[in-house]
């Protein structure tokens, strides 16, 4: 899309600018970067094809996200009933872990996201890592401002836990 198609169509522009935001997002629901890649771009043609329900003076990323979030879901829905086969290495070379410290520990904390339930990881992604508002990230998730402090709170406990570091003071449990 040219620069001068931008200027000329706001909303448009806007969404190309939302693209790292959703690019991040994507990535809370997909391991592989690909099918992150793929889960981004079918949630900018559905947005681009649906743009004139978009309802101005409401939050355009909250929109996107929302897409994106049943998009997956409904994809999530298909591929169970599809069942495919696991990914090869064409290589035949097994991947080799990295020996420094800082990514190990970036690793055992993207094992401790995974293994949070999805719920959990959808709202510390939105909170924690993109910033958004609990309001905003209620409006995505389709639930109370309430649920999502909650499964917040559970998410960095969970974590915390995972990672062995969840060392409360203990002067709280006297």
């Amino acid at each position: 899309m040219s620069e001068s198609q931008l200027k000329s169509d706001p909303a448009r522009a806007d969404i190309v600018r939302l693209i790292p935001a959703l690019r991040a997002f994507a990535r809370t629901f997909c391991r592989n970067p690909t099918d992150a890649d793929d889960l981004v771009q079918e949630t900018l043609m559905k947005a681009l094809g649906n743009l004139d329900k978009f309802e101005p003076g409401t939050k355009l990323k909250s929109w996107l996200f929302t897409i994106m979030r049943n998009t997956f879901y409904t994809r999530a829905k298909v591929l169970g009933r599809e069942a495919p086969g696991l990914e090869e290495n064409v290589s035949g070379d097994t991947p080799i872990a990295a020996s420094q410290e800082v990514a190990a520990r970036a690793k055992e904390v993207q094992r401790a996201l995974q293994k949070l339930p999805p719920h959990y990881r959808e709202v510390l992604t939105l909170v924690a890592i993109l910033g958004e508002s609990y309001e905003s990230a209620a409006e995505i998730c389709n639930c109370a401002v309430g649920t999502v402090k909650s499964r917040l709170n559970r998410a960095r406990h969970q974590i915390l836990a995972e990672l062995g570091e969840d060392n409360e003071d203990e002067a709280t449990h006297v």
